[in-house]
């Protein structure tokens, strides 16, 4: 195994959380936070001086690394990130335990937006920024923002290990022959609609801070709020657009390029996409009828189903009610929408609508060959044949995640809290959701959880956000082998 080069890898990463947290710095110091500037300044200087000793370590590593390294780099390197961004919490005093500090930014890094504070509004400004940052860094992937600032000598087969590893979906394709040029358009798209948002808020009279950390957890569909009530006592316009462009960073990002090059028709015959357009209609048309009688006009109950729809399909966990307090047949629809997730190749969590398109025409094909046997039917997505080895890897997904999600809940009820606290606590975290339902629901946080519990829902984050299987590589005792 080339252990210089996932070293070397590893201080590239890093370097480029140090730099990151420069904008959170200065921010700190703009406002007079002094604790939070002098935490920053330690963390940085600590990543820094990793860094030197990694790049000193590991300067002569070879270039190339096959596919099990590209696993481990992306595992480890989530990880590395996490124990490192936590550390500003922990220096600073403004979440002085360790394990929460890393509970709330491994959920801030995969975008998931579960908390374990009360008070919100406490934090300084420079901690908001990056609590809110981490969610736009982890969206679309540190390491693809690597491979489109890299230099286009890194190895090719290398590149495309890691694309594939962190990108979310069942199968990752080029946009462009070159895998720097392609996470180089992907960054280019969702910095321009980053920023467009960022300018919509602003024109809804929201306060600069906010609008750059709201936007960032759009963006990044995060749903980390920087108001105890998160998006409750903003004006219905800020509601609206924040509503709109979660479920806009739902989207495959490569129909946005199809777009871009006026190559329509691809676009409108999706069916990943029409699908997704189609769930979200009818999960708020469903809904919408179902918590009529609880408020006063038929706009405010609009307002709150669709956004409610679109903060739970695209997993960001923005609020603007206490869905918890909604009727069974309302929550029973948020609990499928917490597992069926957005599309693929958005920065949305979940099982991913593809994968259910995949499974379903999976099964359809199995019933027709059990009532005839002899006939040959391929699995068609798009038009396309699906490559068998396509459909053998969904249904490890599925199997890896049903015992995940079975695991995870069993450890958790250790804690013996309710079973719908429990299993919403288990889908919000693995499918990178944000709020559960009961106890860890929009009006509550996971603070009260065991340190056992928050370290398997840490894990239980990173495992979603990374598709399950950089994760579980980790694991293997066969990865470490020679």
């Amino acid at each position: 195994m080339n252990h210089k080069m996932i070293g070397r890898f590893i201080a590239q990463i890093l370097s480029i959380e140090g730099a990151f947290m420069i904008p959170a710095l200065l921010i700190s110091l703009g406002y007079s936070a002094w604790s939070a500037a002098q935490a920053f300044l330690i963390t940085i200087a600590v990543i820094a001086a990793v860094c030197a000793v990694l790049f000193l370590v590991c300067k002569k590593a070879p270039n190339a690394l096959d596919a099990r390294e590209g696993m481990i780099c992306v595992g480890i390197s989530w990880i590395i990130l996490s124990l490192f961004g936590c550390l500003p919490f922990v220096i600073s005093g403004e979440i002085p335990r360790y394990i929460d500090a890393f509970f709330e930014i491994v959920s801030g890094f995969t975008t998931t937006g579960s908390s374990i504070l009360s008070d919100v509004e406490a934090l300084s400004p420079g901690i908001l920024y990056w609590r809110s940052f981490s969610h736009w860094l982890g969206g679309m992937g540190v390491l693809v923002f690597l491979l489109a600032v890299a230099p286009g000598s890194r190895d090719k087969g290398f590149t495309m290990h890691l694309l594939r590893a962190e990108s979310p979906g069942p199968d990752v394709g080029k946009l462009v022959p070159k895998m720097r040029k392609t996470a180089s358009i992907l960054y280019l798209i969702y910095i321009v609609m980053t920023f467009i948002d960022f300018l919509l808020l602003l024109l809804g009279d929201m306060p600069c801070l906010d609008a750059l950390c709201t936007a960032f957890g759009t963006a990044g569909t995060g749903g980390f709020g920087i108001r105890n009530d998160s998006m409750a006592s903003y004006s219905p316009y800020i509601q609206y657009v924040t509503a709109i462009f979660m479920f806009l960073f739902g989207i495959n990002f490569s129909c946005y390029y199809l777009l871009l090059l006026r190559h329509f028709k691809p676009v409108f015959r999706d069916e990943e996409l029409r699908t997704y357009f189609l769930i979200v209609a009818v999960a708020i048309g469903a809904i919408c009828l179902n918590v009529r009688h609880m408020y006063g006009s038929l706009e405010e109950t609009f307002r709150h189903a669709s956004f409610t729809v679109s903060t739970i399909v695209t997993t960001t966990g923005y609020g603007t009610t206490d869905f918890d307090r909604w009727p069974a047949f309302s929550k029973g629809i948020i609990m499928l929408l917490m597992v069926v997730g957005a599309c693929a190749g958005s920065t949305g969590g979940g099982l991913k609508i593809s994968r259910l398109l995949y499974l379903l025409k999976s099964l359809g094909r199995n019933i027709t060959q059990i009532l005839n046997p002899r006939r040959v039917k391929a699995v068609r997505y798009n038009g396309q044949v699906l490559n068998e080895t396509v459909l053998a890897n969904t249904n490890a997904y599925l199997v890896a995640y049903v015992f995940i999600i079975i695991g995870s809940y069993l450890l958790v009820s250790l804690d013996d809290q309710s079973i719908g606290t429990t299993f919403t606590a288990v889908l919000a975290c693995f499918n990178n959701i944000g709020p559960g339902l009961e106890a860890v629901g929009p009006t509550c946080n996971f603070s009260h959880l065991s340190d056992l519990s928050k370290l398997v829902l840490s894990a239980d984050m990173l495992a979603g956000r990374l598709e399950i299987f950089p994760i579980l590589v980790l694991f293997s005792p066969a990865t470490w082998k020679k």
